[in-house]
């Protein structure tokens, strides 16, 4: 199961997912607002087992480490490519009035790797473009993907920050996401959940003009 909690001043869709069998579970992409993601763990009865991190910006991960030391559980992601922007978080903090905090993660994940959460296995995707170690995390079984700031309800990811790809997101987009099929719903980093099919039918940035 999947839970949307918004964190930090830029609304941002930290998640919770979570083994209905074992009542595991793990943030993706815990930024910060931590005694709200607390409550929802209270509230919901999960025992955390991980925080996942797709990618090094702030609202994303700021205080991904603060959470993971105070729980006791281990950081993974996103791909080491986004080390740089993990190094400057106390830095980018300081700049946007954010609490953030630099962090290792306990481990860097790779394209074709797994996450276990309890029972369910995650499968990592690494989709460089609007940073160059962004990763997303896919659970085939329930057709459900944590996209970060890949992909929006349409719209697409930004490219305009150092070592952003335009070209690159496009292409982690078309050859990396839309072959997990239509029927996947997504949350993204920020708005509503959608489905690829319905980006691939109607996304200004990414439609395919041969489709539906």
């Amino acid at each position: 199961r999947a839970g949307i909690i918004p964190v930090t001043p830029l609304q941002q869709n930290c998640s919770l997912l979570w083994c209905t069998k074992t009542m595991r579970g793990a943030l993706v992409d815990p930024g910060g607002d931590l005694d709200r993601l607390k409550l929802a763990l209270e509230k919901t009865g999960v025992t955390l087992e991980k925080v996942l991190v797709t990618h090094g910006h702030l609202d994303h991960c700021g205080l991904a480490g603060e959470l993971a030391a105070e729980m006791g559980v281990p950081l993974e992601g996103p791909h080491r490519d986004d080390l740089f922007w993990i190094e400057q978080l106390d830095e980018d903090g300081g700049r946007w009035g954010v609490p953030a905090k630099s962090f290792v993660p306990d481990r860097w994940l790779e394209d074709g790797d797994t996450v276990q959460v309890g029972d369910l296995t995650l499968d990592v995707i690494h989709c460089p473009g609007h940073t160059p170690g962004h990763v997303v995390f896919s659970h085939a079984p329930s057709r459900l993907a944590v996209v970060g700031d890949v992909l929006f309800q349409g719209s697409i990811g930004r490219t305009d920050f150092p070592r952003g790809d335009h070209a690159q997101l496009l292409s982690s987009i078309r050859d990396k996401l839309w072959p997990l099929g239509d029927d996947v719903t997504f949350i993204p980093g920020h708005g509503a959940n959608s489905t690829f099919g319905e980006e691939r039918r109607t996304n200004p940035f990414v439609a395919d003009p041969r489709y539906g």
